[in-house]
């Protein structure tokens, strides 16, 4: 299904970056993969059990300079791009009135920022191309609203508006734009949260939702199953935020 493309995508070694790269690579992409970290086992084992090409590539997506220099890298190794997940992410939790300028400036740098750098970088190769899947993971957060969240939602907020923006800019090029908004998902990011019982009264589904869950509908989104759809945020919740 994505036999032959080159998928780059953020935060790409653990929780639900690296479901997707999984994902992907089972649908025959090729992977190239964003982290602070160089990691090459979660690449070997993509290439040895899917027979595909994988790459890591070190990046901080707060970078501008970074993620331009190591877009073309990947360019070249690659020979371009055809899908970019912006997965990558951070929290830095507080009440609002005890929140450090700092977390506050730190997170919007990284979830948002770190969106629209990608984008920019990745943006020439989906105009040669005439074709590209952008998919921005969100969250829940940016649509209702956290408390002790303020600079999280207001950066999962941004990428929403972003997606709609770039969705409409690049739309006449052949290119998607698309944000997924996750709910309470099980990763190393929500355990500290709080009580999984506490998350549940809320949850219809009566249960927190996994990693593949997110790959599966970042699959869909990456496909041409979904050519004819952008600028939508497709939450992904179990009911949660409706």
């Amino acid at each position: 299904m994505l036999n032959g493309k080159t998928a780059v995508i953020t935060g790409g070694l653990r929780g639900i970056g690296a479901a997707i790269a999984e994902k992907f690579a089972s649908l025959g992409a090729n992977i190239a993969i964003i982290d602070m970290n160089a990691a090459d086992e979660f690449k070997s084992k993509l290439i040895e059990i899917y027979k595909i090409d994988a790459q890591v590539y070190c990046c901080d997506v707060s970078d501008t300079n970074s993620c331009k220099e190591t877009v073309a890298k990947i360019t070249e190794d690659f020979g371009g791009v055809d899908i970019l997940v912006n997965n990558a992410g951070i929290t830095r939790d507080n009440l609002i009135l005890t929140m450090e300028e700092e977390d506050f400036d730190k997170v919007i740098d990284v979830n948002l920022k770190g969106c629209f750098n990608m984008i920019k970088a990745c943006g020439r190769s989906f105009i040669r191309k005439k074709y590209g899947k952008i998919i921005n993971i969100a969250s829940i957060s940016g649509l209702i609203g956290l408390p002790g969240q303020a600079n999280y939602s207001a950066s999962k907020a941004g990428i929403i508006g972003l997606t709609k923006a770039v969705a409409k800019e690049l739309g006449g090029k052949n290119v998607c734009c698309n944000a997924i908004a996750p709910g309470f998902i099980a990763t190393d990011m929500t355990k500290d949260l709080g009580s999984e019982e506490e998350f549940l009264k809320s949850i219809p589904l009566k249960r927190l939702g996994k990693p593949q869950d997110v790959a599966e509908l970042a699959a869909f989104l990456a496909s041409g199953a979904s050519d004819y759809i952008t600028g939508e945020v497709i939450r992904i919740d179990g009911g949660l935020a409706m």
